[in-house]
């Protein structure tokens, strides 16, 4: 499909959807909070049955149909949990860091991460929509400039979330898709996971930051597998590289216990082939050209182009305008 080559499936269908909503009524009409859409209602479309929980069932005629994100058609049974609990599999706060008490090597490293978070910074550009991983990535939307508007993108369904919450305030309906507590800024908006990859298969996502386990010389990048350890599997990372449109950037440490991340063929299973734009680690800044492979770009005042060529797995090229990296 335009010149793109894909594997064609049949669509999955399930016997049974269980499915948590907020509130539902009697004719098994349902509202769903905040970011807990995701895949909820994708599924509850897909399934033979679909029994949603939900935390109050309401008397037929209370739902504003405006309101209504699945209809009743899609719903076989309705119920209300007795004991509904909602859990927070990664709680993140936003709170100032203490470094008084860490050791060297930790306050070490943790200058080595804002050395990448506020060069990745950098990347942010007035007006685009940008979706930020885990880790380094998430860290550098607090470093956007004031007067730089972004909107940032979460696959779970939200546009537009905010940083992390204050102690006290996190919500456990509001999440991004690394599971995180977030909050959402004026403007926001909240949808089903299969309209958020629409968004991303549509080419509406400017920027793609994440980190990565191994990229190669010619762009090829592999983010989802830890050897001998259990994974959930690359998520929307391998839809969010194949964009045709939007900017990939991975930032890393440039070694893994001083292993090589940057090598001339990954190792590891690929998340996506010839797709990394730039590389950020906190030795320099790789740029990706497509034909010719690495070009060295920027790299840090104290570090030596030799020591960059020790740590990295391939040869590169340097710009003939090398300069600093930018802070």
């Amino acid at each position: 499909f335009n010149s793109v080559n894909y594997v064609m499936e049949t669509a999955l269908h399930g016997d049974y959807a269980l499915v948590k909503g907020y509130k539902a009524d009697t004719a098994g009409n349902v509202i769903f909070r905040k970011s807990t859409k995701n895949f909820n209602i994708p599924m509850a479309k897909a399934a033979k049955h679909t029994i949603v929980e939900v935390e109050e069932i309401v008397s037929l005629g209370e739902l504003d149909p405006d309101e209504i994100h699945l209809p009743s058609v899609y719903v076989d049974t309705i119920i209300q949990g007795e004991k509904y609990e909602k859990r927070i599999e990664r709680l993140t706060l936003s709170q100032p860091s203490d470094t008084s008490n860490q050791s060297s090597s930790t306050n070490a490293k943790e200058e080595t991460r804002m050395r990448i978070i506020k060069r990745a910074a950098k990347e942010f550009k007035n007006g685009m929509y940008a979706n930020l991983g885990i880790g380094i990535p998430a860290l550098a939307s607090n470093y956007i400039p004031h007067d730089i508007d972004v909107t940032l993108h979460s696959e779970n369904g939200i546009l537009r979330f905010g940083p992390f919450p204050e102690p006290g305030l996190e919500d456990a309906d509001l999440i991004n898709a690394g599971k995180e507590t977030v909050t959402v800024l004026p403007g926001a908006s909240f949808f089903p996971s299969d309209e958020s990859f629409a968004m991303v298969r549509g080419n509406h996502i400017h920027l793609t930051m994440l980190g990565a386990l191994q990229v190669s010389r010619f762009g090829d990048l592999a983010n989802w597998m830890i050897p001998g350890k259990m994974v959930k599997g690359m998520g929307g990372a391998m839809d969010l590289v194949s964009s045709t449109e939007g900017r990939v950037v991975v930032t890393m440490e440039h070694t893994a216990k001083g292993a090589h991340k940057i090598l001339e063929e990954c190792t590891l299973p690929l998340t996506g082939k010839n797709v990394v734009d730039l590389i950020i680690t906190e030795k320099c800044v790789f740029q990706i050209d497509k034909n010719v492979g690495l070009v060295l770009k920027e790299i840090w005042p104290t570090v030596s182009v030799e020591e960059v060529k020790e740590s990295t797995g391939c040869d590169f090229q340097v710009d003939s305008n090398l300069i600093e990296m930018l802070q």
